[in-house]
């Protein structure tokens, strides 16, 4: 038996002593860099169509991220993401040839934005990566970031660099990893498909589920219906005055998610308007998507009828954690 004992106890300390090693290299190296990417040799025309539907994408994704006070693309502090990931500031995406994006190639963007890789190697791990969105939509926000609109005017501005915690680094090790480019043309939904244009327009185009389903981590950005807890909400985030706000469950579960909660017409005010059925207001970090129309919300509703039911009790988990915040 003593014998067995001491085998074991050489085992845990080997194991002990890999793990203190590992995460040792993981403080000593930091983010993983990668080779800089072959990106694809693409040339996007900057028409008034592109632009005007860019900026639609760019209102949803680009604005609330890196938009300062000016209502101009430098970046900021990233107020919503919990402390435990460190303290985060987005990058100056404007024009500028020298601390924004104004040397950068479309393909170069592109790719970024399927990606996450930057052009010379790092891995911008933070950024959300849009796998899914149709190539025209992508190409869209390329040609709006290349516009003469005023948020991606060239401005030197740029806030300071993000302090990552230890749990940051360590994701990037494990986790959290650039996507693959994509192999081949993506199309963009039938629209006559309320389903499948709500799909897209939840996942592919508004990200809405990485915020309400169960785990910030435990995601899965391709192939999103395998997220853990999709659409059942659950995350904490942080609010505008610090206080941490659980997402909703966006299921259609008939004693917690919103079937009994919202009509269409409800959801679509929601939504779009930041206006809950009782005339309450939605908190920060849900922001009014004004540039989505009627029936693109409308085909969100449509979609989320679909999501298998989960059955998660928001409403009660947050009444504990204000009760717990007092």
């Amino acid at each position: 038996m003593k014998k067995v004992i001491k085998i074991l106890g050489l085992v845990l300390g080997g194991v002990v002593l890999l793990l203190a090693g590992f995460c040792g290299y993981v403080a000593a190296v930091g983010v993983p860099t990668y080779d800089p990417p072959s990106v694809p040799k693409i040339n996007v025309a900057v028409t008034p169509e592109r632009v005007a539907r860019g900026e639609v994408i760019a209102q949803i994704q680009c604005m609330a991220c890196h938009a300062d006070k000016d209502n101009r693309l430098t970046g900021k502090h990233m107020d919503d993401v919990p402390p435990m990931f460190g303290t985060i500031y987005t990058k100056n995406i404007t024009q500028d040839k020298e601390k924004g994006i104004g040397n950068w190639t479309d393909g170069e963007l592109l790719y970024f934005l399927r990606t996450g890789i930057r052009k010379d190697g790092s891995y911008a791990f933070v950024m959300p990566q849009y796998p899914n969105l149709a190539d025209e939509d992508l190409m869209a926000v390329v040609a709006w970031l290349k516009s003469d609109r005023f948020p991606v005017q060239a401005s030197k501005r740029e806030p300071q660099s993000s302090e990552l915690s230890f749990v940051s680094t360590l994701l990037t090790h494990t986790m959290i990893k650039p996507l693959p480019y994509p192999p081949s043309f993506i199309a963009k939904p039938d629209t006559n498909d309320l389903v499948a244009l709500g799909k897209y327009t939840a996942d592919a185009f508004g990200d809405c589920y990485a915020c309400h389903s169960g785990d910030l981590i435990k995601q899965d950005k391709v192939q999103t219906e395998k997220t853990e807890g999709y659409y059942g909400g659950g995350i904490e985030l942080v609010g505008e005055k610090g206080q941490k706000i659980i997402t909703p469950n966006l299921t259609f579960d008939e004693q917690t998610g919103i079937a009994r909660r919202y009509t269409k017409a409800q959801f679509i005010q929601a939504v779009k308007g930041g206006v809950r059925p009782d005339g309450s207001i939605l908190r920060y970090p849900m922001a009014p998507k004004m540039a989505l129309s009627d029936r693109e919300v409308g085909a969100i509703y449509e979609y989320l009828k679909t999501v298998p039911k989960i059955n998660n009790d928001i409403a009660k988990k947050t009444a504990e954690l204000q009760l717990a915040q007092k």
